[in-house]
């Protein structure tokens, strides 16, 4: 019979990160970092460019939609006031009406109402 010796698989060691705690200075032990590289962010003056076209893209965009905002803002005060200066109106003369006869006030209406017509 022959001896054969029996070999457990060598594992490679394992090589840990040396222990960093506090250092001997007493600071605190932080990650290192990798070196400032300001020239890594370079790019191309095509990609320039074309990054600049979809900014001024967006920003025509966004232009349109805030300027139809405020046209439908000013349409929707636009509409109020008109309410408001004829609902003014119409108390004004039911006001005439109770002082002066109905027959005077809506001819004061109608002259009023040429005059306007006149003037515009």
């Amino acid at each position: 019979m022959s001896v054969e010796a029996v070999t457990a698989p060598v594992e490679a060691p394992v090589t840990r990160p040396a222990v960093q705690g506090i250092r001997i200075n007493g600071k605190q032990w932080h990650e290192k970092r990798a070196p400032l590289r300001k020239n890594a962010g370079l790019t191309s003056y095509q990609k320039r460019a074309e990054d600049t076209k979809i900014l001024a893209a967006i920003k025509a965009k966004e232009k349109e939609m805030k300027d139809e905002k405020e046209a439908e803002r000013l349409r929707r005060a636009e509409i109020i006031k008109t309410r408001r200066a004829a609902k003014a109106e119409k108390e004004r003369y039911a006001q005439m009406e109770e002082k002066m006869h109905k027959k005077r006030v809506e001819r004061l209406k109608r002259r009023e109402k040429r005059n306007k017509m006149l003037k515009s």
